[in-house]
């Protein structure tokens, strides 16, 4: 038998060594948080697992202790984290789950894959279907298969690693969405809802839903270098941090999502929690916005509603819009920072969209490419544009991005009949007009412990191309 690689020796001294980090890591945020006008909450060590888990019988109920490497294991019916306690699965670990069944955690969910032998949730018997131009309702990736995690209020931690999350976004139902404060219909993958919490998703692939793929209602967040494909359904942000979410998204890769890729609002933030601040830099939105219509939504990236921030070296391909500053509910657009962002376009209903129309401020910066100064009118309103403010003519197909294995222009298929990245490679070939022109003096707002185990494995900064996939082989790993 496989022995438990977290004794109670191990976890002694890795708890010992947390609560040295999380002293250190209050004594060096103070200051910047002292700026921010906001607090930082003391970090507290999760009390080590039980046992092994056994995989002789399907999962239900409470459950704590360790998913064991390589084993697969088989959910009966949603299982339960309790409060203080621990559930950590090692790396190459199979979840199978079904639409009676989901994860809540009041405690602590640890997941800790491996790039060599990454962890998997997912429905047993289920292939996902990359057909290009699928209908909805024939893709299993939007049939809500299974609940997803679902934390509630006292959850402090959840670190995804290296982890495949597919096929969910069953709705919680009767029982499960009142255990987690959500309603019965509630179907995100993954909501976190803990302003004093760390949420921690690094290097993890999330394929389907019916919603919101992440409901980051408030929270400590890092968000790393992570896949999405084929999220939400007929509607549905992807990684959307609503108020009292303060940290970092980055490196991220999105393709074929149903409404915004990243979205800041400060709506709904808690009392005493801190307002709504997410740094995002260097992430890649392909065919964003599948299902928005212009005017209404963005594709891409999203501030609103007294959120603040900053969002830098982006690029967006294909999206119905790009990336937009909302006026109303208006953004905090004097702590909103923004800039060396890319757009492609492969017509002009797209181009025409680079700077949309409908209670959006999105202000034009000379660092982004296109160069707005091609296109836009010298007069170009942008606090509050009209439709058809200007004509996008010039900057379509302009600057092509050289990725090694996707077409562009699109040929032989409608614009976004691609959600899913199948055979395609987007890194990037030598000459493409991302490299060099990212900025990178951002500063990622670093609100979680760093650790192997309980917390973040590394803040990859700022990256010099533009997108998630750096040509010196850092960012995004997939």
């Amino acid at each position: 038998m496989k022995t438990n690689t977290f004794n109670n020796t191990t976890m002694y001294k890795i708890n010992l060594a947390l609560l040295i980090l999380s002293s250190a890591l209050v004594f060096s945020g103070c200051t910047k948080w002292a700026e921010d006008k906001q607090n930082i909450y003391v970090y507290q060590a999760p009390p080590p697992p039980g046992g092994a888990i056994p995989t002789n019988t399907p999962l239900c109920g409470s459950i704590k202790g360790v998913m064991q490497t390589g084993q697969t294991y088989v959910l009966g019916c949603t299982i339960n984290v309790p409060k203080g306690d621990t559930l950590i699965l090692e790396q190459g670990v199979t979840v199978y789950a079904d639409t009676t069944s989901g994860i809540i955690v009041h405690g602590t969910l640890i997941s800790l894959g491996t790039q060599a032998q990454p962890n998997v949730f997912t429905v047993k018997g289920i292939t996902k279907d990359n057909t290009p131009n699928l209908p909805l309702n024939q893709d299993p990736a939007h049939k809500g298969l299974w609940k997803g995690i679902m934390c509630d209020t006292s959850c402090r931690l959840l670190v995804l690693k290296w982890t495949h999350l597919d096929f969910a976004g069953a709705s919680y139902g009767n029982v499960d969405g009142p255990a987690v404060e959500e309603s019965s219909g509630t179907s995100f993958n993954i909501v976190f809802q803990n302003p004093n919490g760390y949420c921690i998703i690094e290097d993890c692939w999330f394929y389907g839903g019916t919603d919101d793929c992440m409901r980051i209602s408030n929270g400590k967040l890092h968000i790393f270098r992570n896949t999405f494909e084929k999220c939400g359904g007929s509607g549905g942000d992807i990684v959307n941090c609503k108020g009292g979410s303060v940290g970092t998204i980055a490196y991220n890769f999105f393709i074929g999502t149903a409404y915004n890729g990243q979205k800041a609002s400060n709506k709904g933030q808690p009392v005493g929690a801190p307002q709504c601040n997410i740094v995002m830099y260097n992430s890649t939105f392909v065919n964003g916005g599948v299902r928005i219509t212009a005017g209404s939504r963005a594709g891409g990236i999203d501030y609103e509603q007294g959120a603040e921030g900053a969002f830098y070296n982006n690029a967006f391909i294909n999206c119905r819009v790009g990336y937009r500053v909302v006026n109303n509910p208006v953004a905090d657009t004097l702590h909103l920072t923004y800039g060396n962002n890319y757009q492609w376009a492969d017509s002009l209903v797209i181009a025409d969209q680079f700077f949309t129309y409908g209670g959006v401020c999105t202000k034009p910066q000379p660092t982004d490419i296109p160069r707005p100064s091609l296109y836009l009118p010298a007069n170009f309103y942008y606090p509050n544009p009209p439709a058809n403010a200007y004509d996008g003519t010039p900057v379509v197909q302009y600057e092509n991005p050289k990725f090694v294995n996707y077409p562009l222009p699109v040929v032989g298929q409608p614009l976004f009949a691609y959600t899913s990245i199948g055979s395609f490679n987007f890194h990037l070939l030598p000459g493409s007009s991302l490299i060099g022109k990212g900025n990178t003096t951002i500063k990622p707002l670093v609100v979680v412990p760093i650790d192997p185990i309980y917390g973040a494995t590394e803040v990859t900064p700022p990256g010099a191309d533009i997108g998630c996939y750096q040509i010196n082989g850092s960012g995004n790993q997939h």
